[in-house]
């Protein structure tokens, strides 16, 4: 085959070519990733979206003028001869290492200005130059490989949950205005003045009118969009999530009916760009009940990699030599233990250090003892007592070598602290397990809660899960006793997604949402459209949505989750690249029937 019987442009990708097509004649296109001159004959490393191939132009070569003059990421289209390698010049790390192509004619498509950031590399760059050419930041190897990545969760997502009986539907994007939740994100009418369309922060009302509306199992991998800050694991503005519904179903039904779509996904892309695939959590995924949770681990997200495990010891300083223990205590707070095994080598500052990192985090102090051969040390140690920490180390199943650290204030604060301790003590000491995911379950939530300082009565969760014990718990229990059936799917210590058992009876609603202080007349008007619908006949229902950016997130190893997003926002909520938001025309204003007031300075 000649050059003239080629594409216009490639007969090859940039991955393609090996020692079995030595001696070929073929076309290649793609930006110019790296140039190296040595002595006279000119190297180039051709990328395309498949990946590298090396070209050559030796001295003397009429095209070896025209690459030399051309700037990296410029893009060409090459013809030539498919040559071997020699020996020391092969590169095992790359699939094309065994060739190269020598150059017999070169056509520039597309000439590239000086660049603003590197491509080749992985350099770190300002995330605002990041994000305004993030055209040039996505060719980067890392950053292409996320979203080759996140294309190939979701599409084995989709496949997975149909395999389980589900079916995918749309549901609007231009809907109402919610008041639970976070902000929404308002469109205005201009067919209708003065009213406003909001983006859906997620499908819920859709899901469970899906299945009021008989189908039995849906699917759809939605946009959802809130007007809220960005944080490491949540972009601004919009994410999406694999959202789910079941009709028929008790909570076990749902995850058993996930865990295998989750546990499948995690598997298959487990050894994404790594040497060795990470291990998965193996059979059913723990349940672990709320309060068990925020006692064991300080949160209701736990890192189960992490084998530290808080206890309380509340009783143990109710009479204690320790006085500011003992006083917490005799308040009505508690005291928390974390454990720091084997830390007798470790010097009196590792310890000294972690509670003034507890100061900087705006907390009161992180008590602590040392123990080095069963001596005991510190001052909680020596006002609390020999016999009263030999009693409590002895409680705990503490060694003669293991330290031991202490949160002490009310309940919710301290869980918190202890939480954050147990994180940072389990990297510090090099204890969490590395190279695993590990899923749980966090069940059991409260359906209710009280306000710190008011004490009025408000939804813990979600307003629409169904109370265990149905109406009967509403009307005879203390609402701060009640549970919902709500759940939680964490990995690693990040929260996937929420989900329930829905409430699909009209008298249970009204009823709860009695508690939390709405009458029946403000539960009509806020979701018309789904109390009016229970009215006629609804299932049992409940389902979750594990979020697609943070699974993404986890499978690349990533700390941030805009390192998986095509297009993020910056922290502001900025696009910097396309410059939205933007003003817009006064016709425009005129035509949706609206003024802008501009906030006062």
């Amino acid at each position: 085959m000649t050059s003239t019987d080629f594409h216009v442009y490639r007969s090859h990708n940039c991955r393609e070519l090996s020692a079995s097509n030595v001696g070929q004649t073929v076309r290649l296109s793609g930006w110019i990733h790296r140039k190296r001159d040595h002595g006279g004959v000119l190297f180039i490393d051709l990328r395309d979206h498949h990946g590298l191939t090396q070209l050559v132009a030796a001295a003397g070569s009429p095209h070896l003028e025209t690459l030399d003059g051309l700037r990296v990421e410029s893009v060409v289209t090459v013809d030539g001869e498919v040559v071997a390698r020699e020996g020391s010049t092969v590169n095992p790390n790359l699939p094309t290492g065994e060739i190269e192509v020598r150059v017999r004619g070169v056509t520039v498509q597309s000439e590239a200005a000086e660049l603003p950031l590197p491509v080749a590399g992985e350099a770190e760059y300002p995330e605002d130059i990041r994000l305004r050419y993030r055209f040039l930041d996505l060719r980067r190897e890392r950053l292409h490989r996320n979203i080759l990545l996140r294309s190939n969760v979701v599409a084995s997502l989709r496949r997975r949950m149909q395999d389980q009986g589900f079916t995918e539907y749309q549901t609007p994007i231009l809907t109402a205005s919610s008041p639970e939740g976070a902000r929404d994100f308002l469109v205005p009418s201009r067919l209708h003045p003065g009213k406003f369309y909001a983006l859906p922060q997620a499908p819920q009302m859709f899901k469970q009118l899906l299945m009021v509306a008989g189908f039995d199992r849906y699917f759809q991998i939605a946009p959802c969009f809130r007007d809220e800050d960005a944080r490491a694991d949540r972009s601004p503005g919009e994410f999406y999530q694999l959202d789910f519904e079941m009709s028929f179903v008790t909570q076990e039904d749902v995850f058993q009916a996930i865990e295998p779509v989750l546990a499948g996904v995690f598997r298959e892309f487990a050894g994404w760009g790594r040497e060795t695939p990470w291990a998965i959590t193996e059979g059913a995924f723990p349940r672990i009940p709320y309060r068990e949770s925020m006692l064991k681990y300080g949160n209701d997200k736990p890192d189960l990699r992490n084998p530290l495990l808080i206890r309380d010891v509340t009783d143990h300083f109710r009479q204690s030599g320790f006085g500011l223990f003992e006083k917490i205590v005799g308040s009505g707070g508690v005291v928390r233990a974390i454990p720091a095994p084997n830390t007798a080598d470790k010097s009196r500052k590792f310890f000294d250090d972690m509670n003034e990192w507890a100061r900087s985090e705006g907390h009161a102090g992180l008590g602590y003892v040392t123990r080095k051969g069963g001596e005991f040390g510190g001052p909680i140690a020596k006002n609390h007592g020999e016999a009263g920490m030999q009693a409590l180390y002895e409680a705990l199943g503490l060694g003669p070598d293991d330290g031991c650290f202490f949160a002490a204030g009310k309940e919710l604060p301290a869980a918190r602290l202890a939480g954050f301790a147990r994180t940072r003590v389990g990297d510090q000491l090099g204890l969490v397990e590395q190279g695993a995911y590990r899923f749980c379950w966090i069940v059991d939530f409260p359906m209710f809660e009280a306000d710190e300082e008011t004490g009025k009565i408000d939804f813990s969760h979600n307003p629409f899960s169904m109370p265990q014990g149905e109406l009967e718990a509403l009307e005879t229990k203390d609402p701060l006793d009640i549970l919902a059936w709500q759940y939680d799917i964490v990995c690693n210590g990040v929260e996937l997604s929420s989900g329930a058992i829905r409430n699909h009876k009209p008298e249970i609603m009204y009823k709860a949402f009695e508690i939390a202080g709405y009458t029946q007349e403000q539960v009509d008007s806020s979701f018309p459209g789904m109390i009016n619908a229970f009215k006629y006949g609804a299932p049992p229902h409940g389902g979750s949505a594990p979020g697609v950016d943070r699974i993404v997130m986890l499978l690349a190893d990533e700390p941030n989750i805009r390192e998986v997003t095509l297009f993020p926002l910056n922290q502001k909520a900025e696009d910097l690249m396309m410059n939205a938001p933007s003003q817009v025309s006064d016709r425009q204003l005129r035509e949706l029937h609206i003024k802008v007031a501009q906030p006062a300075r």
